[in-house]
């Protein structure tokens, strides 16, 4: 997850990862990997973590083919067709209705808008399932980025957890709105940044004449 600063609001749309695509990528197949998804991915998904972690979601995927339809993502800018990261859910909801959110940004396209584009588009996705309650999200206390991208959401802190590779992992949790609540929430917001970037367009206007 990525901070970003004031930007103009970006889409994007997700594009299956196959259980052939994981385990391609797993491989550090990235052609392969590309081929089989039907975009050209970018390195990011063959580095060493994300070699990691498609590989557990091949097994998961493996293991429960009916999982497929939640799992990790290819996320594509629109319009442009660029792939700008990797978004989905840890699995689909649990017996208490509860689904977690994960995703990453591309480094060639953090603070730009996107962690907030795959975001939205997750709870969305999340929102529209009936059998959806609560989304959670679980953020490392060392993470301003991650941190600072959720701020907006209506997350709320719910706990902590801890362990000597992770460190302490904050765990907040949001519940699953209906669309159109969603969606007012980010009209309303979209149109305070894009009001902010008018704004600082004219100062940077009025600051250079002379």
């Amino acid at each position: 997850m990525n901070n970003e600063p004031l930007s103009i609001p970006r889409s994007v749309r997700f594009v299956e990862l196959s259980a052939k695509a994981l385990r391609a990528l797993a491989d550090g197949d990235l052609a392969g990997g590309s081929a089989e998804a039907g975009v050209a991915l970018d390195e990011h998904f063959v580095g060493d973590r994300a070699r990691r972690i498609f590989g557990y979601r091949a097994d998961q995927l493996a293991r429960d083919p009916s999982a497929a339809p939640w799992l990790t993502r290819a996320a594509v800018s629109e319009p442009d067709g660029a792939v700008v990261g990797d978004a989905g859910f840890h699995g689909p909801p649990d017996e208490a209705g509860m689904v977690e959110v994960g995703f990453t940004v591309v480094p060639g396209y953090r603070r730009q808008g996107y962690a907030r584009a795959m975001l939205t588009a997750l709870l969305a996705r999340a929102a529209a399932e009936p059998g959806v309650r609560t989304v959670r999200a679980r953020i490392r206390s060392d993470n301003d980025a991650s941190l600072a991208t959720i701020a907006g959401f209506g997350f709320t802190r719910v706990g902590e957890q801890g362990n000597e590779r992770d460190g302490l992992v904050i765990v907040f949790e949001v519940p699953a709105l209906c669309p159109t609540d969603r969606e007012m929430r980010e009209v309303a917001s979209a149109e305070r940044r894009r009001q902010a970037v008018q704004l600082g367009r004219s100062e940077h206007q009025i600051g250079s004449q002379g």
